[in-house]
């Protein structure tokens, strides 16, 4: 990595763009600027674009010859970070970038302005030796890490489109296996709040003749956990079963059973470890994510009349949001008493994100991937939800998700880093993707 390239990755990680802040909202503005400037700089155009309260960058970079038969590559990234906080247990300040016994420590990285760096310094670098062969659509978002929208909304009233998509945003289970993301799982949440009677009231004297609002809380959640390591039923409809090339994957990846121990986890169930992988990509699961109720910071002898909870549920592909909610609402208005007032609003949602592993454009991009580290990436499914990718999806955009992020980067965690090869090894295979994708032309 040469002195200019770390000279830049130095000072885009140097601006605090924490979506989560407010007080950080001219950092992000600072972020999306040097995403503009740097694909103005690459020989391309770029705007900033505003959705609400946020930027999105938007941009071309032409192909250097032929442009109007070359094949149209876009290109997404976030600008945004994660809060870098506790401070206390970075070993270096979180936005400036350190290297470290072969590593790059830093807020961002990893996730995502590390990775996206490499894919803009891979055009500008073809660019500017005359061999860009693909049109490149640059759109980058910053609150990608509070869940926004608004680059969804545009790709929704978007017209131009593209031929294919890369996304330098994910990474490799093991170091020297890339992977590429076939699927993503979608998202329901909701907030479900109850309540039994007007107050709180002396359990002696009401105790066990009064509905306590946390009890049905309990009550209604039970109805929809899963059972033997499966949700209900009716929370598994439309679930589609992994296919020959994804299930060969799994002979190249670590056992469930390594990364529940890894992870310091719990397995569900006897079964959690040897279903690891069909359950976290091919099944929806079930989160509460935090219950309120009472006052259980005090000793006290209270029936409570007001609870309320948060939970998410990961729907597999193959699967509807719409369908999956209404059955959740059903399940649980189910399971309590009629005579409790139940609220539940749906808080967001996203459709699964599903690629056809046999594309041109998936097929190329295996190829150049294989040119540029040397292993042809397996192909595997996200157990996350990214909502760019349904878009996409929705769309016919076929798209390469990948990245070189390994589970040891601590993504989202203090001392974020990624390996110092790997922003060479980024360039060069996304050098070697908009070579190959030159072919959909």
């Amino acid at each position: 990595m040469n002195e200019t390239w770390l000279e830049e990755l130095r000072e885009f990680i140097a601006i605090p763009s924490v979506s989560a802040d407010p007080a950080h909202q001219d950092d992000l503005r600072r972020a999306a600027e040097w995403v503009r400037d740097f694909v103005k700089r690459a020989g391309g155009e770029a705007e900033l674009v505003r959705r609400g309260t946020r930027d999105l960058v938007i941009g071309d970079i032409p192909a250097s010859t032929n442009g109007a038969d070359a094949p149209t590559v876009l290109v997404y990234g976030h600008f945004d970070v994660q809060p870098p906080a506790p401070l206390e247990l970075w070993e270096s300040p979180p936005f400036e970038l350190e290297e470290r016994d072969g590593w790059f420590y830093a807020r961002g990285i990893a996730d995502d302005k590390g990775q996206l760096y490499t894919l803009l310094k891979a055009a500008e670098l073809l660019r500017a030796d005359g061999a860009l062969p693909v049109n490149i659509r640059v759109a980058c978002d910053g609150e990608e890490e509070i869940g926004g929208h608004s680059i969804v909304e545009f790709l929704e009233e978007d017209d131009r489109g593209a031929d294919a998509c890369i996304i330098f945003d994910g990474g490799m289970t093991r170091p020297e296996q890339p992977e590429f993301a076939l699927a993503t799982r979608g998202l329901v949440g909701f907030h479900v709040q109850v309540r039994t009677g007007e107050r709180d009231m002396h359990s002696g004297y009401y105790g066990g003749a009064a509905l306590n609002a946390i009890h049905v809380l309990v009550q209604g959640l039970s109805a929809l956990i899963a059972r033997n390591g499966l949700l209900p039923d009716q929370l598994r409809v439309g679930r589609t079963a992994l296919s020959e090339v994804e299930v060969a994957s799994l002979q190249k990846l670590p056992s469930g059973a390594q990364i529940l121990d890894e992870a310091g986890a719990t397995p569900l169930d006897a079964n959690a470890e040897h279903d690891f992988y069909d359950r976290t990509w091919a099944e929806p699961s079930l989160d509460v994510n935090g219950i309120h109720g009472g006052k259980p910071e005090f000793v006290n002898t209270t029936l409570v009349v007001e609870a309320e909870a948060r939970f998410t549920i990961r729907l597999a592909p193959g699967q509807e949001p719409d369908t999956i909610a209404a059955a959740a609402e059903r399940l649980f208005r189910g399971a309590v008493p009629k005579d409790a007032v139940v609220t539940m609003e749906r808080e967001n949602s996203a459709p699964p994100g599903v690629f056809a592993p046999d594309s041109p454009a998936i097929q190329l991009g295996l190829e150049a991937f294989q040119r540029a580290v040397g292993v042809r990436p397996i192909l595997v499914r996200v157990g996350g939800t990214l909502p760019i990718y349904p878009a996409l999806a929705e769309k016919g955009i076929p798209t390469i998700g990948t990245g070189f992020a390994l589970r040891e980067s601590n993504v989202h965690s203090p001392n974020e880093r990624l390996r110092v090869q790997d922003v060479d090894r980024a360039v060069a295979a996304a050098t070697e993707l908009y070579k190959g994708l030159a072919a959909l032309a």
